[in-house]
């Protein structure tokens, strides 16, 4: 990619950080949201979820969501997230560019979360793959392999790691593009981030592209994402104003700020082709329709201060 940043953000908010809510967004607002993050210049957006509408109801607009999402997928690459075969197909007809499939490596939050085994999940993914491998070359969505609760589970406490190591082996030889080691409950530790990492790139070598997606529930998701980079990741989930959840993982907290994120990493000295005035933009569109207890991030809170601010 030309003029490819340091560091590749997804923004999660418009999907992972809607789906924990317990309002409805308008559908305009989720459309006006995903505008002005594009606006903003993120390069990912992870635009809602393929789920049955009994089950997450925020998603119920998600065809209509999507379509306008992929109405800018000239500026911007228009993922889902999708639980099953039947999501993926789903997501396949609505035309996305990336396709999240998760599988929990906690046994309990998998069945909490999609009623299935982790075994009768994979056989879902390599479904899935077959769907997209029988489409044109030319238009087959990117497929990454998510793993849930790779760093903890507040169902069933921490997670081996050889847990985590096996299933990112079993996607990748499953034909997964790209494998997202989540956070899901924010139970991580620098440390540990760096021990699960290395270990799954040991396993898979250097070809394997890996993500990060990290939440905030015990304010240790910027520190995490230093260890990140620290152990060679530079792919990181986050949502806008801290928004975030698992509806299945009890105790979970928001995913790490965007706004917080992209300020760190510049004054790191990584560029992320994300403009942060406009970034934080989107707040006022958020607090128009969601409760304030719902928004987060120390930017939000405290200002960029003006002696921090870089020159045009």
């Amino acid at each position: 990619m030309a003029n490819a940043p340091d560091v590749h953000i997804c923004e999660a908010g418009p999907r992972d950080g809607l789906q924990n809510l317990d309002i409805f967004l308008p559908t305009e607002a989720k459309c006006a949201l995903i505008d002005a993050i594009v606006a903003a210049g993120v390069r990912e957006i992870d635009a809602g979820s393929f789920v049955p509408p009994k089950v997450v109801p925020q998603f119920a607009d998600v065809e209509i969501v999507m379509a306008h999402a992929l109405a800018r997928k000239e500026a911007a690459t228009i993922g889902a997230l999708v639980p099953n075969f039947k999501g993926a197909e789903r997501a396949i007809a609505a035309g996305v560019d990336a396709i999240y499939f998760v599988i929990s490596a906690s046994e309990t939050h998998n069945q909490a979360n999609v009623r299935r085994t982790i075994g009768e999940q994979l056989e879902g993914f390599r479904a899935v793959r077959a769907a997209i491998d029988a489409r044109p070359v030319g238009n087959r969505p990117h497929l990454v392999g998510g793993i849930s609760t790779a760093f903890g589970c507040s169902l069933e406490g921490r997670i081996g790691e050889g847990a985590v190591r096996r299933l990112a082996a079993a996607y990748a030889e499953a034909g997964a593009d790209e494998i997202g080691l989540a956070d899901t409950v924010g139970y991580a530790t620098p440390p540990l981030i760096k021990q699960i990492v290395q270990g799954v790139r040991s396993d898979l070598g250097v070809a394997m592209s890996l993500r990060l997606h990290l939440h905030d529930t015990l304010g240790m998701g910027l520190a995490n994402v230093v260890a990140g980079l620290e152990a060679g990741i530079h792919r990181f989930d986050a949502a806008v104003s801290g928004l975030g959840g698992c509806p299945f993982a009890p105790g979970a907290r928001g995913n790490i700020v965007t706004e917080d994120l992209v300020f760190m990493l510049e004054e790191m000295g990584l560029s992320t082709g994300i403009n942060l005035d406009r970034l934080m933009a989107t707040r006022a569109i958020l607090s128009a329709h969601i409760p304030a207890r719902h928004l987060t991030g120390h930017l939000h809170e405290a200002g960029i201060p003006k002696a921090l601010r870089r020159a045009a």
